[in-house]
């Protein structure tokens, strides 16, 4: 029905930055369906809940969780049915799988993105 595909992920040094995508697809998938849904990036890392990072909303409300706050900037561009995540000044707090998630009448999630930050 719906897919949704991370990259960007990788290993970087404590104070450096990446950009995450996520781009979405599917058979019964459009742009109307993207437009209208709420896309965000979560994270789980080793013997933790997965935990909300960044949330945006169709009206392009932002949300994001208080450790990252003035780090990272969550943004979509509904014409290529992608949503990005840019994080700055990395810490190694923030190592873990980063997950895209698109909800709508249901929940979709994609299969996780790793980043790995090195002290």
């Amino acid at each position: 029905q719906v897919q949704l595909a991370e990259s960007g992920g990788g290993l970087v040094q404590a104070g450096g930055s990446l950009r995450l995508s996520c781009a979405a697809s599917g058979s019964i998938f459009s742009s109307s369906t993207f437009s209208s849904s709420t896309m965000g990036w979560y994270r789980q890392a080793p013997g933790n809940e997965r935990e909300m990072v960044a949330q945006i909303t169709n009206g392009s409300t932002t949300t994001y969780a208080d450790s990252v706050k003035g780090r990272f900037t969550i943004s979509r561009d509904n014409a290529k049915n992608t949503i990005y995540l840019q994080m700055n000044s990395l810490k190694p707090e923030d190592t873990a799988v980063y997950y895209c998630r698109l909800t709508r009448a249901n929940a979709y999630w994609g299969q996780g993105t790793q980043v790995t930050v090195s002290s």
